[in-house]
């Protein structure tokens, strides 16, 4: 976690943009294992896809998100400032009725912020977000950042 929270947000953000890019490039291959073990028309499945990969490209706009404020004279010789800071490790665990979607609407803009993820996705449909968490490997997401936990009770038990 560390490392990955020194790093500037601009590098974590163009992480994310080459993931986006990578997500459309193989786009009908993940339709085609959520249509696979989901059961959803292909259609839907795209339709799922995209509105993850819109989180993706949200994501990629950190920089400009995470920049704080400052406010001089708020009192008597009082200034006041925000700044952000990654919290640490986060984990998601998700539903099987989205299994691109709703990761995506997860670990994206928590990996952008400098947080580390681990992601429990539904062990009725991992294989999307096994294939996504490769793909953002490529993208140059170091490893350790995303983590993908299977199985089924026992592991939601073991992340709560």
């Amino acid at each position: 976690f560390p490392a990955w929270r020194n790093t500037p947000p601009l590098k974590r953000a163009r992480v994310m943009s080459r993931l986006k890019v990578l997500l459309e490039e193989n786009a009908d291959k993940i339709a085609a294992l959520i249509t696979a073990e989901h059961g959803k028309v292909l259609a839907d499945a795209h339709g799922e896809l995209q509105r993850g990969i819109e989180n993706v490209e949200y994501a990629s706009y950190a920089p400009e998100l995470l920049k704080g404020e400052h406010s001089r004279n708020v009192g008597p010789n009082i200034d006041s400032w925000s700044e952000f800071q990654a919290l640490g490790v986060t984990a998601g665990i998700t539903p099987f009725n989205f299994p691109a979607m709703v990761p995506l609407w997860m670990w994206p803009m928590a990996v952008a912020c400098g947080n580390t993820f681990v992601l429990k996705p539904s062990e009725r449909d991992p294989s999307s977000a096994l294939l996504i968490a490769q793909l953002a490997l490529e993208a140059g997401l170091p490893p350790g950042v995303l983590n993908v936990v299977n199985g089924d009770k026992g592991a939601v038990d073991t992340l709560l």
